[in-house]
């Protein structure tokens, strides 16, 4: 079993909100995607999709967005990001989804030796975008991570890895910890998955290794639209 992961797709069958009006890496970037990810990943592996999925407004209209995932491989894992707005109850969006296909929302899924947690998060202190009124909104995301967490802890076995799936920077530019980053530490969390930040402007790397832990930006604009390999696991279910 191998782990892919991918975020920000912002897809739009309905061609309501075309990417390609923020540049050249959003022409044809679906395709791309599409065509890596049949390359790399088989019916046994994982992609971890880190929110952002799609423009919908309602649920209807984003799960013809994410039927158009059906052909790809793979398991599909999903967190809800900030444009996500036709992601409301959660129960409604995993009874609309495809099979193979799960949502995680503060709680956490096991796929062979890995335990996937899932939530959105949010900016953090130090941020360029994190303002006071952030704060109580930052603090509720800090509880609903731990509450991932701890679903993790029940059902970890002695040699299974923990990995976040989040949608937001767990840290600002500058890397300095926050409580999401000490949540992961205090849990013994092996790497994380994230996205939001895009554009060339974007003062992010790619792959940040802090305190143990490996911090994974997955962008798709910024990946060149190719899946990002994390980690490969001879266990399976």
């Amino acid at each position: 079993m191998k782990i892919f992961a991918i975020s920000d797709l912002h897809m739009s069958t309905g061609n309501s909100k075309p990417m390609d009006i923020f540049g050249a890496k959003w022409v044809d970037y679906l395709a791309k995607i599409h065509a890596d990810w049949q390359e790399k990943v088989t019916d046994d592996d994982v992609v971890l999709i880190g929110g952002d999925i799609s423009w919908a407004m309602d649920l209807t209209e984003a799960v013809n967005d994410i039927n158009t995932l059906i052909p790809l491989k793979g398991k599909k894992v999903f967190v809800r990001g900030n444009h996500d707005y036709w992601w409301k109850s959660i129960s409604r969006v995993r009874a609309s989804l495809p099979e193979g296909f799960f949502a995680l929302q503060n709680d956490s899924i096991k796929l062979g030796n890995v335990i996937i947690c899932g939530s959105r998060a949010w900016c953090v202190e130090g941020s360029p975008d994190f303002k006071e009124q952030d704060r109580k909104i930052y603090l509720r995301e800090v509880e609903r991570l731990r509450l991932a967490l701890k679903s993790a802890e029940k059902i970890k076995d002695e040699n299974d890895e923990i990995y976040c799936l989040i949608h937001y920077p767990p840290f600002n530019v500058k890397r300095e910890n926050s409580l999401f980053t000490e949540l992961f530490e205090s849990f013994g969390v092996k790497k994380v998955i994230y996205g939001h930040l895009h554009g060339k402007d974007s003062r992010a790397d790619l792959k940040v290794v802090k305190n143990g832990i490996e911090y994974y930006l997955t962008s798709c604009d910024l990946v060149d639209n190719k899946l990002i390999f994390i980690s490969e696991n001879i266990k399976n279910d």
